[in-house]
């Protein structure tokens, strides 16, 4: 009698890893009808559920609109939505899946960042399932997205999971700083060793980033300013220099707040 496996990370692959239907996802979110259904509670930001149409389908999204971006000290003032698109960007270029399809484009409040919506088990989130064996490396490779973004909001809560069993992270706007602003509730894996496979897709994107014709610069340098795609490839090439994760910084606070 053959014993019952337990189920791993590779059981799950979001659909939009495939290129053809990331391409697909992101035609329809850019170019459909966008109709919202209404304000959705608890955003530090205006936050829109709504739905983008074409003949051929429909698909629930989250709408962020510019306008409702609330001022921060320490990143310019209007870019949030911009930083969202980035985040897919550089995510599908690791071939990661863990950000949903996002584009920027015009809505009913204006200019804004429009991401499939992903239905998630409202009861998990990071400090929920960090110890179970099955998301060990997908967690391991959000960690290392992080870095590479330079996430300073990465809470419990913007990590979720769907009902079967993927990895699904939200809320990327407070990404991509010039300067170090690394604030995540995954330090989990510091001092561990990076797998190897983890190791090549950052070298891979690190390879892209080098290129300035390659498809994901031109897509970033509509999204982010020169020096931060610089700060970008740099802290990239440092992590593929990198034989573990790194340790929490003592020069600075390494924690988001609230952690959930």
């Amino acid at each position: 009698m053959t014993s019952k496996r337990e189920p791993t990370d590779a059981d799950c692959t979001a659909p939009w890893t495939n290129n053809d239907e990331a391409g697909r996802l992101l035609r329809l979110l850019s170019k459909g009808e966008l109709t919202l259904r209404g304000l959705m509670p608890w955003s530090s930001n205006y936050t829109f559920l709504g739905r983008v149409s074409d003949e051929t389908a429909t698909q629930e999204v989250v709408y962020k609109p510019i306008r409702g971006e609330r001022p921060l000290w320490d990143f310019p003032k209007g870019t949030l939505a911009k930083r969202e698109v980035a985040a897919f960007v550089v995510c599908h270029a690791l071939g990661w899946g863990f950000v949903p399809p996002t584009v920027l484009r015009n809505g009913p409040h204006g200019r804004g960042s429009v991401q499939v919506y992903v239905e998630v088990d409202v009861d998990e989130h990071f400090f929920t399932f960090r110890d179970a064996p099955r998301h060990r490396r997908s967690l391991q490779a959000l960690a290392l997205f992080d870095i590479i973004t330079n996430n300073a909001d990465r809470k419990g809560g913007h990590c979720l999971c769907t009902d079967d069993g993927c990895i699904i992270a939200i809320d990327q706007g407070l990404c991509f700083h010039v300067e170090p602003k690394l604030r995540t509730v995954i330090w989990d894996f510091a001092g561990q060793p990076i797998p190897a496979d983890l190791r090549f897709s950052i070298a891979r994107l690190a390879d892209e980033l080098d290129d300035p014709d390659s498809e994901t610069v031109q897509a970033l340098r509509a999204l982010l300013f020169e020096g931060e795609i610089t700060a970008l490839r740099q802290r990239t090439r440092d992590l593929v220099m990198a034989e573990c994760f790194p340790d929490p910084p003592e020069d600075r606070r390494p924690y988001p707040w609230p952690l959930v």
